[in-house]
């Protein structure tokens, strides 16, 4: 077995095989949903929704401190430890406009759009970094779920905006206000195009974690749809902002998003030409068998980063 999750970013609390008797000690019912791996050892069920959102409620408490992380059950329970390298690299590139040191503190402004329910990034992002958030969202239930946990936390307390987005095709406008100055957007963007869609998606998912063969599929990392699918897939949702991100140029350090796919990195790549950004960068990041990677790019000229910078 591993002694380690190499692939994951070395600032990663994750990194290491779980502690499941601390994980356990953290949340109790944890324990009714450990079972024996093909190594031997013990593992969590991770074929099952309610495993999996226990697994992460632990993680949450045992190395993040968050004592209250509630949502719907039909809301996307996210894996910690990927969204927790998103966060890494993007400090990674912040540091790189501060003479290699992370950047730490309130004064460190990000765009989580789509924040979910689980209110995940912002979580992570403030407790590892002490950065703030905006947190965008076209659910008013995800937005008063997010809004639920942060005031149910006091370590994430006035530390996060949540903004409804009244626009289901807008991706910045109705969010950025003009006098907003942020240092990064990131994105997970729904990754199907249909239900039919999600549907094959989990389905091969649970078949490789179980060995089950099954019809219909209940997704073990839930997901509501908006969550999931968008008219036009992950492509379109990465088109939409690349257009729009034009508008805000001087508004944002640097624009981000993560890809999933990678069949849609050649088209993002020219829809970036199109708008010509200073600087274009391409992370990889991946965890377990998953790779995906973070496309970030900069309007902001050499002059105009060292302007903002001195403004940290």
């Amino acid at each position: 077995m591993p002694s380690n999750k190499t692939r994951l970013h070395n600032r990663n609390r994750n990194r290491e095989p779980y502690d499941l008797k601390a994980l356990v000690d953290a949340i109790p019912k944890l324990k009714n949903h450990i079972k024996l791996n093909k190594y031997g050892g013990d593992s969590v069920d991770f074929s099952n929704p309610i495993a999996v959102k226990l697994l992460n409620q632990a993680l949450l408490k045992h190395y993040y401190g968050i004592d209250n992380w509630q949502f719907p059950d039909e809301n996307l329970c996210p894996p910690i430890p990927g969204r927790a390298d998103y966060l890494h690299y993007i400090a990674d590139l912040l540091s790189e406009s501060n003479a290699g040191k992370i950047k730490k503190g309130s004064q460190v402004c990000g765009l989580d759009v789509g924040v979910g329910a689980t209110c995940i990034y912002p979580i992570i992002g403030v407790t590892e970094y002490d950065w703030n958030f905006i947190a965008s969202d076209i659910d008013p239930t995800s937005i008063a779920s997010a809004e639920q946990i942060i005031n149910s936390n006091p370590s994430l307390t006035g530390k996060v905006d949540c903004r409804l987005q009244k626009d289901p095709s807008a991706i910045f406008q109705g969010i950025i206000d003009k006098k907003d100055k942020i240092d990064f957007t990131m994105s997970n963007p729904p990754f199907h195009a249909s239900t039919e869609e999600a549907q094959r998606g989990s389905r091969r998912k649970i078949r490789n974690l179980s060995g089950k063969k099954v019809t219909e599929a209940k997704l073990n990392f839930s997901g509501a749809k908006n969550e999931l699918i968008y008219d036009g897939g992950e492509y379109k949702f990465i088109k939409n902002m690349i257009r729009e991100s034009e508008e805000f140029a001087k508004n944002c350090f640097w624009f981000s998003t993560l890809i999933s796919k990678q069949s849609n990195l050649k088209g993002t790549y020219q829809l970036l030409e199109k708008v010509k950004p200073n600087k274009l960068k391409t992370i990889s990041m991946g965890t377990g068998n998953k790779s995906s990677r973070i496309v970030a790019w900069t309007f902001l000229s050499k002059e105009e980063q060292k302007v903002w910078k001195k403004e940290w």
